[in-house]
């Protein structure tokens, strides 16, 4: 007699949850149209921005957000807010910022006997979605107060770890243009962010449209569609979509081939000074999946990896200043190896 495995599913199990994740991703892919039609009505012009936000909210990850003031970042990421049913909370990130403001602080309380004790007030961290606007204003160390919340989902005071209410959501805006008074953010806290996302300005009917919506009586509200529930749901159902062979291998054959150890071809190796570690081929597996969702696919495809590919990997990257003098970028760099995978 053969042993039987009862850790593993039957194949009437395996087939009943596959039947039920189809027709969960059906219903998803309706709810995340509407998502993005309601988010469009409000933030016009920015189609693939809102597209790559809610990639990077259905993976589970944190975005940063870099645009030129005005482009509308932090509507985007209110408006986002209101649409997924989340908590959200924001912090203006300046110099004289601390990380208490952002973590919580311990205060000496005294209860009606007169008793003495430190009690842990939390700071706005403890939200579903941050807003952490302008984030490079703030102090490293100030910056710094962000690594464990949007790693391990938690926040450490006197020994004691407070956990974060789920989901947990870190979206970050950065303004390109003006560099007096910042500090650039470690590459440590870049690897954090699943998705760089840069804002362009609109195209001329968008703006035309701009200008006629937001300058009249009226103010466009979105409704709420979603809630945090159907949000952790919905993560979930992207780890559990499938990723073929040619994929997988499509990823890693990209952020191997953007490491200086491990690129097969020399101008790769010597012009970067670092490369993409394995968080961004995990970030780019997971963002394939959820981008495959929006699009109404139950797998991802090569297409979805190399549309991905700049803004999950290049704030993981550094050219060195030999490649910079010669004016290489990173952009280039990543179309370069992309090219030989596609």
């Amino acid at each position: 007699m053969s042993q039987i495995d009862f850790a593993s599913p039957a194949p009437e199990s395996q087939s009943g949850a596959a039947e039920a994740d189809v027709a969960q991703a059906d219903r998803l892919t309706q709810q995340l149209g509407q998502i993005r039609a309601a988010i469009g009505q409000v933030v016009l012009g920015q189609e693939r921005v809102v597209e790559q936000l809610l990639v990077t909210v259905l993976s589970g990850g944190h975005a940063l957000l870099v645009g030129a003031p005005g482009l509308g970042k932090t509507l985007l990421v209110n408006t986002a807010a209101r649409v997924l049913g989340l908590d959200a909370k924001r912090v203006q990130f300046t110099p004289d910022l601390m990380p208490s403001d952002i973590t919580g602080s311990e205060i000496l309380d005294e209860d009606e006997n007169g008793r003495r004790a430190f009690r842990f007030v939390r700071g706005p961290i403890f939200t579903q979605l941050l807003l952490a606007d302008e984030i490079n204003r703030a102090s490293p160390r100030t910056q710094s107060a962000l690594l464990q919340a949007m790693q391990e989902y938690q926040v450490a005071q006197s020994g004691v770890e407070y956990p974060l209410p789920r989901p947990f959501h870190v979206l970050a805006t950065q303004n390109p243009i003006e560099q007096e008074g910042t500090y650039p953010l470690p590459e440590a806290q870049l690897d954090r962010f699943m998705l760089r996302i840069l804002l362009d300005f609109p195209e001329r009917d968008a703006e035309r449209r701009m200008l006629l919506a937001t300058t009249g009586a009226m103010k466009a509200v979105a409704p709420v569609i979603f809630t945090a529930g159907q949000l952790l749901e919905a993560q979930n159902l992207v780890r559990r979509l499938p990723v073929g062979t040619k994929v997988l291998d499509a990823i890693l054959a990209l952020v191997r081939g953007l490491r200086p150890e491990t690129a097969a071809t020399p101008e790769v190796r010597e012009a970067l000074a670092y490369g993409p570690g394995p968080r961004a081929a995990q970030a780019l597996m997971l963002a394939t999946r959820a981008r495959a969702l929006i699009g109404g696919r139950l797998a991802p495809s090569p297409d979805d990896v190399l549309a991905l590919a700049e803004p999950v990997l290049a704030h993981r990257m550094a050219l060195n200043f030999a490649a910079r003098a010669n004016g290489a970028t990173l952009d280039g760099l990543i179309a370069s190896v992309a090219g030989t995978i596609a």
